[in-house]
């Protein structure tokens, strides 16, 4: 009996032995260089999988944007524009600078309300000067230019200084290149005037150019004139003008001092877009 205590004891040895290296050559695999690059690619791809949504909210940054151009000097004042940009094209101008006081400042008044409308309409620098408010006009579009000047190279969709960009930014939806949806713009374009509303101090009618189903130009053909009416006409249309074009629709303020010139704008712009299909 005491003979077969170390055999036993041997055996059980080589048991535990093996046992012990069928264990190591199990674990080996985890180590393996293919499973542990195995198993870091799934973090890769989940951190690629995250930076899509980063860049996207990164393309929607071209959205709506505003943009102030430098001050312009006049003899009379300084004169500075901002712009609202939305996806390349302005929708809104507005002169946050303008001579005031005096005669200046009535001129302002008048000029003013005028160039904000021929910025989004003409969606450049080249609009007409005011008649009476020249050097208003001329620092209006200097500053105007170099507002354009800065939309450019912050890289807005539209891409370029020119107009034709702009536009086709604005019928991305029905256009092609950029020379085939100025073509179709112009084919498309269309005057559609409003029926005359009656008003206590005279009718008023209004008169839209609608171009590939956007208002491009609002302008009253009618509107009370002589004396105090008169005078509040041409300070409510031009401003009406703009938000009719701003607004596409007749859902639009109405100008203090000038309610009745006002609603009746609102019907006889509202009676325009029925004709156009708006």
């Amino acid at each position: 009996m005491r003979k077969s205590h170390p055999i036993r004891r041997a055996v059980l040895a080589g048991a535990a032995t093996v046992s012990g290296i069928v264990l190591l050559l199990s674990l080996k695999p985890a180590s393996d260089p293919a499973s542990a690059s195995a198993a870091g690619a799934a973090p890769q791809q989940t951190a690629a999988a995250q930076e899509a949504p980063q860049g996207g909210s990164g393309a929607q940054r071209t959205g709506t944007q505003s943009v102030t151009g430098d001050v312009a000097r006049t003899e009379y004042g300084d004169v500075q524009v901002r712009l609202t940009v939305s996806d390349g094209r302005i929708t809104k101008a507005e002169a946050v600078r303008a001579p005031q006081g005096g005669v200046s400042g009535q001129k302002s008044e008048l000029a003013v309300p005028k160039l904000n409308q021929e910025a989004v309409t003409a969606q450049s620098a080249n609009i007409d000067t005011v008649s009476g408010a020249t050097y208003t006009s001329g620092g209006y579009k200097k500053s105007l230019q170099s507002a354009l000047d800065r939309m450019t190279a912050s890289g807005a969709p539209s891409g370029s200084s020119s107009g034709a960009p702009s536009g086709s930014s604005s019928g991305a939806p029905s256009g092609s290149s950029s020379s085939g949806a100025a073509g179709s713009g112009a084919a498309q374009a269309r005057t559609v005037t409003g029926e005359t509303a009656q008003t206590d101090y005279g009718p008023v009618q209004v008169r839209i150019t609608v171009t590939d189903g956007r208002i491009t130009k609002a302008e009253a053909v009618q509107a009370p004139q002589g004396g105090l009416s008169g005078q509040k006409s041409e300070l409510a249309v031009p401003k009406l003008n703009q938000e009719a074009v701003t607004a596409q629709s007749a859902n639009i303020d109405t100008v203090s001092g000038a309610t009745y010139t006002s609603g009746g704008y609102k019907k006889s712009l509202q009676s325009a877009l029925d004709k156009a299909g708006g």
